[in-house]
């Protein structure tokens, strides 16, 4: 009798490791092919300038690929709106399918694209219809796939939600692997001809497995029994502005960082002198470190508490980012630029893995893939997308390579005081 219980719980524990796992690659698979193709893009932008945007000054043909790639971000607020009320109002899994379709179609369009020589005005703005479509389905996938996945799992939300910040590192380790093997093997005749369209058609093909899994998951119980908004949008502004406000502040650091490392192998080749292959094989350091730790911190968030553990990374965070681009500006090596990217992970491992379940918290149930998705692309918008742009155009002007340092100083500031807010007014530890 007891070996016969003993199998029963066997079989029901593996049952559950089963959907655990389905629900994690479900919810994560969509947020790592948008972050893919995002990586991509900013990985081969200089490639992309020549190709869809030339002009006489490289440093502008730069910025103007550059430019489309931070406009796109400015539908991602509409996209927020737009997609997260539908989460809310017909339900998660139905979001996560549309976002994927989009997705998928907004790749199609770089994949294929005609360059500039070959159809004029309209290859850039073919690029940037694309990175709009792109942009509009990820501003409804943060929101509706976190809230799926911390709907299923609320005692453990600080583990199962760090999925979605995880699965970044593996898209950037997918990124800066194309970037490598790419620049390291083919000619640049060849890479400008044909090589930088591989991550893209990669990218395209993972699509599919994407949505197939989202076909076969299930609503969470937590939705289902929760009263549902008739308007969403105008019941997150009624009674969750402070949450919206607080999000905004939390996600600035990690969402500058974010985009100053996806900044880094332009930065390393452009103004460092190192070549493109170092640039990738350093970031790939980093994305290693995150794609390994951050489940981690999303268990020591559940055991410790978030804002504690996140005020912990952003102090070390303050001290020390200014030191090591001062280091890497005057010893501008592999190894330099590993170790600053390594201490850099850390750090941002530390700050980010917990992020998800906060976020979850400010919200309730009815309203929150809609103020989670808002407050995240706003974010994303402000602080991250016009990140390359801007730091592009600072190091330009000023001559000056420790520039990301100061731009990354003044968001650790307004992060770290958001905190201090969250803990005084949610009473989050």
């Amino acid at each position: 009798m007891s070996d016969t219980v003993s199998g029963n719980l066997a079989a029901t524990d593996q049952t559950k490791d089963r959907k655990l796992l389905k629900l994690i690659v479900a919810s994560s698979i969509g947020n790592a092919l948008e972050w893919f193709d995002l990586i991509a893009y900013a990985f081969f932008a200089r490639t992309i300038s020549k190709l869809f945007f030339p002009t006489d000054d490289e440093t502008l043909s730069l910025m103007l690929a550059l430019f489309a790639f931070a406009m796109s971000y400015l539908i991602r607020p509409l996209g927020a709106i737009v997609i997260g009320s539908y989460a809310d109002k017909v339900g998660r899994k139905a979001a996560m399918l549309l976002t994927i379709w989009l997705m998928m179609a907004g790749t199609f369009l770089i994949a294929i694209m005609p360059t500039y020589d070959t159809i004029g005005l309209l290859a850039p703005l073919g690029i940037l219809l694309a990175r709009l479509l792109q942009g509009f389905s990820a501003g409804g996938e943060f929101g509706s796939a976190t809230a799926m996945l911390v709907e299923h799992y609320p005692e453990r939300k600080g583990f199962i939600s760090s999925f979605m910040f995880a699965s970044q590192g593996v898209s950037g380790l997918l990124g800066a692997g194309f970037g490598l093997v790419l620049t390291a093997t083919l000619t640049t005749d060849q890479l400008e001809s044909w090589g930088w369209r591989i991550p893209f058609i990669f990218g395209l093909l993972i699509g599919p497995i994407g949505l197939y899994i989202r076909r076969h998951i299930e609503e969470a119980g937590e939705f289902k029994e929760a009263e549902h908004a008739k308007v969403p949008l105008f019941e997150l502004f009624k009674d969750n502005k402070g949450a919206i406000l607080c999000n905004i502040g939390a996600m600035i650091l990690s969402t500058s960082v974010t985009y100053s490392i996806i900044f880094m192998p332009t930065y390393a080749t452009k103004y460092l002198g190192l070549s493109s292959s170092i640039g990738y094989g350093g970031t790939l350091i980093s994305y290693t470190v995150l794609t390994l730790l951050t489940p981690f911190i999303g268990i020591l968030s559940d055991r410790m508490g978030r804002t504690r553990l996140m005020t912990i990374a952003g102090l070390l965070f303050f001290f020390t980012v200014y030191p090591a681009f001062l280091l890497l500006s005057h010893n501008a090596t592999l190894l330099m630029l590993a170790s600053v990217l390594f201490w850099l992970s850390i750090l941002k491992a530390m700050y980010f893995g917990g992020l998800p379940a906060l976020m979850s918290e400010l919200f309730p149930t009815k309203v929150r893939a809609t103020g989670m998705a808002l407050s995240y692309n706003v974010s994303t918008t402000l602080f991250g997308s016009f990140t390359p742009f801007l730091l592009v155009w600072v190091i330009s002007a000023t001559d000056d390579l420790l520039a990301p340092s100061y731009y990354l100083l003044f968001t650790c500031v307004v992060s770290l005081l958001t905190l201090i807010v969250i803990r005084k007014r949610f009473h989050i530890a």
